[in-house]
């Protein structure tokens, strides 16, 4: 199976403060990958930089075989991105909003039209589509930011946090969207913080402080470390972390 994020000794820091330190990993066609970890492990940090929104201080990383530091554009071209928080237009209609980033893409007009009415048809938006964004629920707006994201097709799928905020019905929806975008051949990468959405992902990649402390397939972990779920596993390995750290 080909390899679509490739990570090398990835660090950033922040004057002293080292955000994302040290961290390799790789990531599979078709995968759905986790990052979990509590807020501030380094997740959002690691994301931005795979994004090329944030430059690394040090390392490397591959994207769809695209080198971070010197072809930003192929990766935006390459990459869907939704944010931890709300970042579409509240006043647009919701097919307004898919136009919209459709077109960032440099879709012409036939092309975002036709774009725009498969992602809404796949995404259940056909019947929401001339509402005003801020009027539709949390849960519809969560899946019309991940309908933005992947309207022009993209190989690999970054999702920061993306269900935040909605309800757990909302959330398990979400997730089967998830399914089907991973199982179309696209790599989805997702960090969260609930540990139930953890078991959905094929591996996952445990952070804390910034480092990763553990990588393997949710089966794996708990087999691993002798527990019956992965919030078990989680809080094993953050209280292991500390004490060597103390």
């Amino acid at each position: 199976m080909s390899i679509t994020v490739q990570v090398e000794n990835l660090t950033r820091k922040f004057g002293r403060f080292t955000a994302v330190d040290d961290i390799s990993f790789s990531v599979s066609k078709g995968e759905i990958f986790g990052f979990l970890g509590a807020n501030g492990a380094g997740k959002t940090t690691t994301i931005r930089m795979l994004c090329g929104l944030l430059m690394p201080t040090s390392g490397k990383a591959m994207i769809a075989g695209h080198d971070i530091y010197t072809h930003s554009f192929e990766i935006k071209q390459a990459i869907g991105y939704m944010s931890q928080k709300f970042s579409l237009y509240e006043e647009m209609t919701v097919y307004e909003n898919l136009e919209f980033y459709c077109g960032i893409y440099g879709k012409g007009d036939k092309e975002t039209k036709s774009a725009c009415r498969e992602v809404a048809a796949e995404m259940g938006l056909l019947d929401i589509k001339n509402k005003i964004t801020r009027e539709i629920p949390a849960g519809l707006k969560q899946r019309l930011a991940l309908s933005c994201a992947v309207a022009h097709k993209p190989q690999i799928l970054f999702l920061d946090e993306p269900t935040g905020g909605v309800d757990p019905i909302s959330r398990r929806d979400f997730w089967e969207l998830i399914y089907a975008i991973a199982h179309q051949g696209a790599t989805v990468f997702v960090t969260t913080h609930y540990m139930d959405e953890a078991e959905y992902c094929n591996r996952l990649s445990i952070m804390h402080n910034g480092r990763i402390v553990a990588e393997g397939s949710p089966l794996e972990l708990k087999n691993r470390y002798q527990k019956q779920n992965i919030e078990q596993v989680f809080i094993h390995l953050v209280r292991r972390e500390s004490e060597m750290n103390s």
